[in-house]
């Protein structure tokens, strides 16, 4: 595989969950409630029925500014697609599968994100500073992880009842 220009980035995330499909893909698609159980997301505001306006900032003092664009949400397969505009320029995909072949309840949510860094800043840091870039991002999954896995999709405010658990992994 050739290498990437240093302002484009190939990321992927596997999340091992323990909890059924259904509640984990719920998670997914519902940006608006992002906020509530991941600390790196901000802020989101719907722009239309498909798209939607967040901003994102881990553990470095920079914030991200994009605009997720609804191009796939596909329940009964478990695939979602984002195309992802502002800062970042690209796409963002997500796929949920039951793990095991035992029929319990546990879930994989494979995310892959593929996209060019369109902020001036973090451009012109892309040369020195793309392994800490890689880093921050991967620091924002892991949180978004351990977040999610707490996370309850229950429809009452407050209720912890179907909480999504980590797996060991």
């Amino acid at each position: 595989m050739a290498a990437l220009p240093l302002n484009r980035y190939a990321f992927h995330t596997t999340w091992s969950l323990a909890a059924p499909p259904g509640p984990v893909f719920d998670a997914l698609v519902d940006l608006a409630r992002y906020p509530d159980w991941w600390p790196d997301v901000r802020s989101v505001t719907k722009v239309d029925d498909d798209t939607a306006a967040l901003v994102c900032r881990s553990s470095l003092p920079l914030a991200l500014r994009l605009r997720m664009t609804r191009l796939e949400e596909d329940r009964a397969a478990g695939r979602v697609a984002v195309r992802l505009t502002g800062d970042l320029d690209g796409t963002l995909t997500g796929q949920v599968e039951r793990s095991g072949a035992d029929g319990s309840d546990g879930t994989v949510l494979d995310i892959r994100q593929h996209v060019v860094v369109d902020k001036t800043v973090l451009r012109v840091l892309s040369p020195v500073a793309h392994p800490i870039f890689r880093m921050n991002h991967g620091l924002m999954m892991r949180r978004g992880l351990r977040a999610c896995a707490g996370w309850s999709r229950s429809p009452e405010p407050g209720s912890r009842s179907r909480r999504l658990t980590p797996t060991n992994r």
